[in-house]
């Protein structure tokens, strides 16, 4: 069972940035891949960036240029530094990490873009 932990979300003007933290109880270095979601309510949960074990990055179209996923596999950890943020990207973000055939999910933190 791999449990993971967000961290890092809050309230942030327009054009302000914030990175998410996601540290997993287990060897992320043995993990197929992490990625980070979203979801706002009474809408569809979004995936928004991955990250492989090789460290190739994929990002949805909204976030391109913007988001950054990263990891560091000393700490068990997998990143979203988040820039020019818009109130569009107000939502609950999860982190999720695939590994041994399964998948699982944090427990998520809130981001709220918001004069």
């Amino acid at each position: 069972q791999v449990q993971l932990v967000e961290s890092g979300g809050g309230l942030v003007q327009p054009g302000g940035s914030l990175r998410l933290a996601c540290e997993a109880s287990a060897s992320i270095s043995s993990f197929n891949a992490m990625g980070w979601y979203r979801q706002v309510p009474g809408e569809v949960r979004e995936i928004i960036a991955t990250i492989s074990s090789a460290g190739t990055t994929n990002y949805v179209d909204s976030v391109k240029g913007r988001f950054t996923i990263s990891r560091d596999n000393a700490k068990n950890t997998v990143y979203l530094q988040m820039n020019s943020l818009k109130p569009e990207d107000t939502a609950v973000y999860y982190c999720n990490a695939e590994a041994w055939s399964r998948y699982y999910w944090g427990q998520g933190t809130q981001v709220t873009v918001s004069s």
